[in-house]
């Protein structure tokens, strides 16, 4: 089977790209800049408004996972250029070139479109993504984690001093990288328009103090404290961070605005059934091979 990847050299890209490889796929990924070679793929140059370079990664491939898109940026303005308007480039070229089936990585974010310019941008690209003839799946992805990931990388740093700063009291689900690689891959040999919401199997999801002790114990610590820090006080260590670190803050205000809602759990009634696909990653399992990936390149 032969499939084009989008946002393949990213955090979840690589692990797709990872495993399809594995898997026997023949890929074309598209790259901003050259990359080394690897058997079974084949590199595309070019961006997402660059409409040559996307008719090029379509051409006579059988199905596309478009996984790139912005996630964090300082300018909101960005996340309707790359997240809309890329995500209709792609299928624009998808039908330049025939080809029917699309998996499309959304957010769980798009399910409260008035929280976040980033979640309002995803929002906008499913419906763009629904309106088409295309054949496609729509993928929500809760908080994505594992080897390569530097969103929750400060939370295990913080967890090895012993505390971890958490948002206002809620629950969230969370799904492993290569899980949610798997279940990609799965979905480009299906035939269906829904939209899916996967998860580690953990029903309701984690409470933060949960979670966080968890990732306590991955990182050596029997307990660590972990108070619930106000929307007030996450807005002004965004703005802080902004003055520090500029277009390199992990958390900014547009960040705040999700990360304060109370309930990012998957909806029953939108997982995957297990007939398809099962994470075989628990939280625990996951949260410990993370922190040794991190250990062992030197990132914690």
């Amino acid at each position: 089977m032969k499939l084009a990847i989008t946002g393949a050299t990213g955090f979840v890209g690589s692990a797709v790209l990872d495993e399809a490889l594995e898997m026997g796929f023949a890929v074309r990924a598209l790259t901003r800049r050259d990359q080394p070679f690897r058997e079974g793929a084949q590199w595309v140059r070019g961006t997402l408004d660059e409409m040559p370079a996307l008719e090029a990664l379509c051409e006579g491939v059988d199905a596309v996972i478009h996984i790139a898109g912005l996630t964090n940026t300082p300018d909101v303005r960005a996340f309707e250029t790359a997240n809309v308007t890329g995500t209709a480039n792609v299928m624009t070229a998808m039908k330049t070139a025939k080809v029917k089936r699309l998996v499309f990585v959304s957010s769980l974010s798009a399910r409260k479109p008035e929280l976040s310019a980033y979640g309002a941008s995803k929002a906008a690209a499913e419906a763009l993504v629904q309106a088409s003839k295309l054949d496609w799946t729509i993928v929500r992805p809760p908080a994505v984690y594992g080897p390569r990931d530097d969103d929750m990388l400060e939370l295990f740093k913080t967890a090895k001093w012993g505390v971890v700063p958490l948002p206002p009291g809620g629950a969230t689900s969370i799904i492993y990288v290569n899980d949610l690689a798997r279940l990609l891959l799965v979905l480009t040999r299906q035939s269906s328009k829904n939209i899916l919401e996967p998860d580690d199997g953990r029903e309701g999801g984690w409470a933060h103090k949960e979670m966080a002790q968890a990732i306590g114990k991955a990182v050596g610590k029997s307990s660590v404290f972990a108070p619930h820090l106000p929307a007030s006080i996450l807005s002004a260590a965004a703005s802080t961070l902004k003055l520090i670190q500029g277009d390199k803050a992990k958390l900014t205000a547009d960040r705040v605005g999700y990360m304060c809602h109370p309930n990012w759990v998957v909806r029953s009634d939108r997982k995957p059934p297990e007939s398809l696909w099962k994470a075989q990653v628990c939280g625990e399992e996951g949260f410990a091979k993370t922190a040794a990936w991190y250990i062992q390149k030197g990132w914690l």
